[in-house]
């Protein structure tokens, strides 16, 4: 196993002796990059990149807050390749070994596919385009110009996809020697998966490994199951388990419940304490405290005749108090990086490095380091290719989005892919640092300039493809540099790491529009009231007239609201970081809170009681929940997320549920 952290050994023993040349021999025997890549691990990744595409899909329209599952699609791809080379031995057959690059691999190709559904913009940005988004924001509303949308297909969505998120591949992959090697970022979701992966493939983490997959196998069964048995009792528009009044009926009608759903369950055993408090403070403070107060001044501050979905009524003040604390949040979040990027790159440039002190200092650290830098530069990719691929892929965009969407004019998009490596630059180096991805902040920067340049009549729809662009350039080659760190401290080679993402995206781009295809035409999505609400495609929407429009589609005191809790975001995250840790730990976040002001309360308590879970099994047991923890929340949501492929297929059936299981008030 690579000695990630690089620490000096305090005691020299015969073992530690032969180090070096056990690791000598460790990279000897590193199969070429072509080997890397396996019909068997493409097959894997496949299945992993559609089951994984199939859940994200389900938490993107549901509620827009999706959980980093990086580390679980590793852990998966292990049970795969395991499963499929013990029944290989059982028939009788030899496999080759798995190896740690293959497992990178699948990784890398699997992270891309499903990543695709992530922030292909099917929850937000391309959803908002539709016509049911477009009458929800208001058909009378300023700036939400008649005509102004654009149902979705599975061959446009298909074709934006391919020629917006290749060209985000290829930005950075000449900076990667600077970024992994010169400037030693961390990434630290890239570190934690190489460490897993390393830890996998060595003796003592082959028996944790099974452990794992024994775990994951158990929790996957009993999620499946228990969404089975729940399909029964939902044979109507308000039954079933999913609408379990658990705190009364009067808590249920302000979604205050818990609705038993496994996937959010593990969701929060993945998430932080922070995270899953902070959903519930946001839940109390809007459903519990501000929506009613709110709903007393119908007649007031808007007409008592607006349906409730207007974005003049109690829906506008839903949607734009999320937006103003999603801004103020990312705002902040986009500044600071930017700051610590410049500090970061200024102090790096001032700085005058004693080569003579560094090859002295940790010896042991700078060995392994080399060969690690050896493997990493011995497959280059020629810089000439990545810009020749970039120009190329750019003039195709460029041709080819101005024809779909007609309102995003040529020269719009050309700018854009001449910024998009500087942003791209920026975002890559902040996540180096952080662990934050900005791309959405970049892409609402791009969504407001962009409505506010095309004007009233092109606006909303520039503005939200726009986003989409920046976004996905920005995006796709910060996760790319995650990969590359992890396949350097996985000693793979950065070709097969970069042609498995190019695998893994292209597959994205099929499985992603027929992913979201499969809960449009089986559910009702988009519908306020129902299961699969879609909240940001709302609020890109509004983000976009209010780009057009500026203030006047607020409705009334509802900028006054917007500035108070914008404000607070940013003092939030100032308070935060300022303040002693024992002080900022307990001080919410904005960007989390905003999230059930527009979706509920419900999935709030889910994630609460999966840290719950986390917090008793730590108490109980830290060593055994620390191990078990991922294998147990990936098999959650697997589990569940398993079930919604039999249950869309027998909605698209008309086959409904026999059992309505339903609650009242006596």
């Amino acid at each position: 196993m690579v000695n990630v952290n690089g620490e000096e050994p305090t005691e020299i023993d015969k073992e530690e002796l032969e180090q070096p040349r056990d690791a000598q021999e460790d990279i000897r025997r590193i199969p070429p990059w072509t080997k890397q890549i396996t019909v068997r691990g493409i097959i894997a990744s496949i299945a992993i990149g559609i089951i994984y595409s199939v859940i994200v899909m389900k938490l993107n329209l549901s509620t827009g807050l999706v959980p980093n599952l990086n580390v679980s699609a590793a852990l998966l791809a292990f049970v795969f390749i395991g499963t499929w080379t013990k029944l290989l031995q059982k028939a009788g057959f030899t496999s080759t070994p798995f190896t740690r690059q293959e497992n990178t691999i699948i990784q890398t190709c699997a992270v891309a596919c499903y990543s695709i559904a992530v922030g292909g913009g099917f929850g937000s940005y391309l959803l908002g385009l539709n016509k049911r988004t477009y009458e929800q924001a208001g058909i009378d509303t300023e700036g939400n110009t008649p005509g102004s949308h654009k149902e979705p297909g599975i061959g446009w969505m298909t074709g934006f996809l391919f020629v917006s998120s290749f060209v985000g591949l290829l930005a950075l992959v000449p900076l990667r020697k600077i970024m992994i090697i010169d400037y030693k970022l961390t990434y630290p979701s890239g570190t934690a998966t190489a460490v897993l992966i390393n830890g996998f493939h060595t003796p003592h983490g082959d028996k944790i490994a099974k452990k794992q997959v024994h775990g994951f196998i158990k929790f996957f069964s009993y999620s499946f199951l228990w969404s089975f048995f729940q399909w029964f009792y939902s044979g109507g528009g308000q039954c079933g388990f999913a609408q379990f009044p658990t705190f009364g009926m009067k808590a249920w009608r302000q979604t205050f419940y818990f609705d038993f759903s496994m996937t959010y369950v593990g969701a929060g055993m993945i998430c932080s304490h922070l995270v899953n408090l902070s959903l519930l403070f946001g839940a109390i403070l809007s459903w519990g405290l501000m929506w009613p107060l709110i709903s007393h001044q119908k007649g007031h501050w808007f007409p008592a005749t607006l349906s409730q979905s207007s974005m003049k009524s109690l829906n506008g003040y839903k949607v734009f108090i999320s937006i103003s604390l999603i801004l103020g949040d990312g705002l902040y979040n986009f500044v600071k990086i930017l700051f610590f990027t410049a500090t970061s790159i200024i102090s790096r440039l001032n700085k005058r490095v004693d080569s003579n002190t560094d090859s002295n200092k940790n010896k042991n650290q700078a060995l392994d380091d080399l060969q690690r830098n050896e493997v990493f530069l011995r497959d280059g990719i020629p810089i000439w290719l990545a810009c020749v691929g970039y120009i190329v892929f750019s003039v195709v965009s460029i041709a080819v989005i101005p024809l779909m969407f007609p309102e995003l004019k040529w020269y719009y998009v050309v700018v854009a892919y001449i910024l998009a490596p500087s942003l791209g630059f920026c975002n890559a180096y902040g996540a180096g640092l952080t662990d934050m991805n900005m791309a959405y902040n970049y892409g609402k920067a791009a969504l407001f300039v962009l409505a506010a340049l095309s004007g009233k009549d092109s606006g909303v729809v520039a503005g939200l493809v726009g986003c989409g662009l920046i976004k996905s350039i920005v995006s796709i080659s910060s996760d790319l540099m995650h990969d590359f760190k992890t396949g350097h401290l996985t000693l793979t080679s950065p070709r097969s790491m970069l042609v498995s993402q190019a695998i893994g995206t292209a597959i994205g781009c099929v499985v992603a529009p027929l992913s979201f295809f499969l809960f449009y035409k089986a559910f009702d999505v988009g519908n306020p009231e129902g299961e699969y609400k879609a909240p940001y495609a709302v609020i890109y929407r509004n983000m976009a007239i209010l780009g057009v429009e500026g203030f006047s589609a607020l409705p009334h005191h509802c900028l006054q609201l917007c500035f108070g809790f914008f404000g607070f975001a940013i003092a939030a995250n100032l308070v935060r970081d300022l303040c002693p840790s024992r002080i900022g730990k307990w001080i919410p976040l904005p960007m989390a809170m905003a999230v059930p002001f527009l979706v509920g309360a419900y999935f709030a308590i889910d994630m609460c009681m999966g840290s719950f879970v986390v917090f008793v099994w730590h108490k109980m047991n830290s060593k055994k929940a620390s191990l078990m923890l991922p294998a147990v929340a990936s098999g959650l949501i697997c589990g569940d997320g398993m079930w919604i492929l039999p249950a869309s297929m027998l909605a698209l059936a008309k086959v409904n549920p026999p059992i309505c299981m339903n609650f009242l008030a006596t």
